[in-house]
């Protein structure tokens, strides 16, 4: 039996607040806390049952060097937007920074708030 893809969980130092900034970029609402937000280990946004993204909290974490450097990144996500331009001044007001290297035109690389690589690609474009 072949397997289901469930979710992809992110470490992190503060999984809730990493929760907060991935839901408000995708729409989706964190999952009710089991305790005090700076206590919490696990947290994931709910997609109604659908593959989702979790938090995870872990110790010191360098943050990824992309694209060189000392700590290669681990994975990046890739999330669609309709509007690159919309979608990016969102993702800055949430917290996220934009890379200053962006190697393509149908999408832009960011940093979320603790380091990590994501892109936010134009919806129906195959890529550079």
């Amino acid at each position: 039996m072949p397997a289901r893809f469930s979710l992809v969980a992110i470490d992190c130092p503060d999984p809730v607040a990493l929760a907060r900034f991935y839901g408000g970029l995708t729409g989706l609402a964190v999952a009710p806390l089991e305790g005090p937000a700076e206590s919490v280990e696990w947290v994931e946004l709910d997609n109604h049952g659908a593959p989702t993204l979790a938090f995870q909290r872990v110790g010191a974490l360098p943050a990824p060097t992309w694209p060189d450097g000392p700590q290669p990144q681990r994975l990046h996500l890739d999330l669609s937007v309709e509007d690159l331009d919309a979608g990016e001044a969102a993702a800055l007001a949430l917290g996220a920074t934009r890379a200053d290297h962006q190697p393509g035109t149908t999408f832009r690389v960011f940093y979320d708030p603790i380091g990590h690589p994501f892109c936010l690609v134009l919806a129906g474009a195959s890529g550079d």
